[in-house]
């Protein structure tokens, strides 16, 4: 791995900011890492400067909206695993709401008052919904097991909306294949079409950069893990070589998976070493990792990556099944976040929270786009591997 780089990222003080806690009567938990509580001192900081500098310029946001926004959804983080416990079977979802600054939560009208009183003293805002969490998720669970036309692109459940949102790509709607999956669907739940773009994954060919590679593929390093790094599954195949940057070899693929899923790890050796940081490319500084808190839907997210290095957006979804012209590829988490070819498992961080490994997407950094990634947790978790954190 490059020297000068990695002494710049663990010698470099990285400016951080001071972050809020979630008021009220729940706990502190951890929130999806397993190796670091999100409330822990060391994380208590939401940001490194170079976050900031990159959410101002892609979410148009202020320095002092950035830096209040990250707290804000440092604490929904924290609040929103709590909030589904309290509420129980009448939980229909959670989100971000931004303008706001406040996490939302919808109930079902069977909701205890209790319950829904002691989220509203948690700080979040409360709505009523008319399906709960467990049927939406029941419904897109039961369209996962149909097979899934070209046409269609994904779906997902909105909890804003309350219904499985399916994603057809732009003139596909009147296909048969189409309709009769979309019949289908329909039949499961509550069902809501939306026009989107072809999905597609983000590996490129060999050219110049900061990659790894493998065969004639290069794709971008996600989170370092004990023992080697995180990635996304059709970058490679369990065997395959790896080769850094300077084409020095770099470890193999112990684990990988595609469609399904899109996740795979690396092994590293041969003089590489991991370190808990993610590439600022120059346009901010290096970040560094400090635990795997899973952000709500409407939370700001950076990605980076060999090709497009680093750009900011929000997070528009949980659980989204993704219908690539490969197979389809199930819980992923929407974002528009812009990527393009060779950014492949690259790493995307919300403040200093691991979130996921790049997948796919449509557009491009100059029109824009929509991108989805893997969550990093069930990367760990299928795997049995341990993020490095600082």
């Amino acid at each position: 791995m490059r020297r000068t780089r990695l002494a710049h990222a663990a010698l470099a003080a990285l400016l951080v900011l001071g972050g809020l806690s979630a008021a009220g009567t729940f706990p502190a938990s951890a929130t999806g890492s397993t190796t670091e509580p999100a409330t822990s001192a060391r994380s208590a900081e939401p940001a490194a400067d170079g976050i900031v500098t990159a959410m101002q310029r892609d979410l148009g946001l202020t320095r002092t909206q950035a830096v209040a926004r990250l707290a804000a959804e440092k604490a929904a983080a924290t609040l929103a695993p709590e909030a589904r416990r309290t509420a129980g079977a009448a939980y229909a979802g959670s989100w971000f709401d931004a303008p706001s600054g406040r996490l939302t939560v919808a109930l079902t009208q069977e909701a205890p008052a209790a319950a829904r009183r002691a989220i509203e003293r948690s700080g979040a805002a409360v709505r009523t919904a008319e399906h709960s969490a467990r049927q939406l998720d029941a419904a897109k669970a039961r369209i996962d097991r149909l097979t899934a036309p070209p046409g269609v692109g994904g779906w997902h459940v909105d909890p804003k909306a309350g219904t499985v949102v399916v994603e057809v790509v732009r003139g596909k709607r009147a296909d048969n294949d189409v309709q009769r999956f979309l019949s289908l669907a329909r039949r499961t739940g509550p069902v809501t079409v939306e026009a989107s773009a072809a999905p597609r994954t983000l590996a490129a060919g060999t050219v110049g950069g900061d990659p790894y590679y493998t065969g004639n593929v290069r794709c971008s390093i996600g989170f370092s893990v004990y023992g080697g790094f995180v990635t996304a599954g059709h970058c490679g195949q369990p065997g395959a070589g790896v080769s850094g940057w300077d084409h020095s070899y770099i470890g193999t693929f112990q684990g990988s998976s595609f469609p399904d899923n899109d996740y795979a790890w690396v092994s590293v050796g041969s003089g590489w070493w991991t370190v808990p940081v993610v590439l600022g490319w120059g346009t901010v500084s290096d970040q560094l990792v400090r635990g795997s808190a899973v952000a709500p839907v409407g939370s700001s997210v950076c990605r980076s990556g060999s090709t497009s290095h680093w750009h900011c957006g929000t997070v528009l979804a949980l659980d989204e099944t993704v219908n690539y012209s490969q197979g389809a590829v199930h819980q992923l988490t929407k974002t528009n976040a812009c990527a393009e070819p060779g950014d492949s498992g690259g790493s995307f961080i919300t403040g200093d929270q691991a979130q996921g490994v790049t997948s796919g997407g449509w557009g491009n950094c100059s029109s824009g786009g929509e991108t989805w990634f893997q969550p990093i947790n069930e990367i760990l978790g299928r795997y049995g591997l341990t993020l490095h954190t600082y």
